[in-house]
């Protein structure tokens, strides 16, 4: 599809429609989050974006529904219904507080994936997640889940400086349920509305990161073996080093904030930039904004961001487009463990050049 406004000569040639959305519904949060001041800032009830206004949404492969806690809102059957008529798959990442408003919407839509933030076990999560049954919380939900025969779904994990001793026992926990676990470590962005998430114990916290990246290679499944090279890039952001492979943010997904601000990803930072691509509310289709001249002005910010961010949903993303780089890698490690041996970060890390900005992820920070 071209950009009408240029006849078909710039670079929305090029630019095909985004297979994945992830809908910050809400800045409204009851947890008391250390890594994480959304709840300092919530957004107002009046002002959040409404299920009709996701109509303009194209069609696409993947929805996260993500807040702020969610379930917060009344509406939310509404938004995932939605979302439903855009997406096949749809996963609702929450702290699993309110447990009977959460099998409530899965006895609705039983293909509905959760993913339940759970960044430790019982003492370290409740200290992290500021709330005393948050846990027990957490844990009745996904149980409660799995007995109704819900499949998808899971934990996930934040590593920062007080919880990774917790990975491996949390890791442990989920596969003896047969639950998914993921793994993310703390960023700062607009989105968390934080400046200080920096890992200080990095020696401590990437070693067990490596632990959980070798537990992964002794799985069945390949996609454990992605997981681990996920988890590598873990350290390698800890570490203050360059992506391994590009962040192209704005070109297979993109975020929708409370306002219906349309943002390549959640990890912006204002010191660095911060810029949308364009408003739901001011577009009368979707493609108004993907095709926009402001949109290709995002995507060339994107190309030479100086953050190194490593999130999953900008990295997974090309972890399948370069699946030439990464299939060889998980085969290789995979076999290295078979074998007998461990995988480490210095000695497998491998920084993939696919043609990317060399300025991408280089932490610069310019004069405004």
């Amino acid at each position: 599809m071209s950009c009408s406004s240029c006849n078909g000569n710039c670079k929305s040639d090029k630019i095909q429609m985004p297979t994945d959305v992830s809908v910050i519904t809400t800045y409204r949060c009851q947890m008391r989050c250390k890594m994480c001041n959304i709840w300092k800032n919530p957004t107002k009830k009046s002002e959040e974006i409404k299920a009709e206004d996701l109509e303009i949404l194209p069609q696409l492969k993947f929805a996260n529904v993500t807040g702020g806690e969610p379930f917060i809102r009344q509406d939310l059957e509404e938004i995932v219904e939605v979302l439903f008529t855009k997406a096949p798959r749809i996963v609702i990442s929450t702290s699993g507080w309110w447990v009977d408003r959460v099998i409530k919407l899965a006895e609705r839509f039983p293909n509905i994936g959760i993913r339940v933030s759970i960044e430790g076990m019982e003492g370290t999560n409740n200290f992290l997640r500021g709330r005393d049954d948050g846990f027990e919380r957490g844990l009745r939900t996904l149980k409660t889940l799995h007995e109704m025969g819900i499949k998808d779904i899971g934990f996930g994990q934040t590593l920062s400086n007080k919880n990774s001793h917790d990975l491996i026992p949390l890791y442990e926990l989920a596969r003896s349920m047969n639950f998914e676990f993921a793994t993310a470590a703390f960023h700062n962005s607009f989105y968390f509305h934080k400046e200080d998430n920096f890992i200080t114990n990095k020696e401590e916290v990437c070693a067990n990161i490596e632990k959980l990246a070798n537990r992964l290679l002794q799985e069945k499944h390949p996609k454990a073996w992605f997981r681990a090279f996920f988890n590598l890039g873990l350290i390698n952001y800890i570490n203050g080093n360059r992506r391994s492979l590009p962040c192209e943010a704005g070109t297979v997904n993109f975020f929708t904030d409370p306002w219906g601000e349309v943002y390549p990803c959640n990890g912006l930072e204002p010191k660095y930039w911060q810029e949308s691509m364009g408003n739901i509310h001011n577009a009368k289709t979707f493609e108004e904004i993907w095709f926009s001249e402001q949109a290709n002005r995002v995507r060339e910010k994107v190309r030479s961001c100086p953050k190194n961010c490593w999130m999953v949903g900008t990295a997974a993303p090309v972890m399948k487009k370069y699946i030439t780089k990464t299939a060889p890698w998980a085969m290789k490690a995979k076999l290295k463990s078979l074998l007998g041996g461990t995988i480490s970060y210095e000695k497998d890390f491998k920084l993939f050049d696919v043609g990317q900005d060399p300025r991408q992820g280089d932490l610069r920070i310019e004069d405004k």
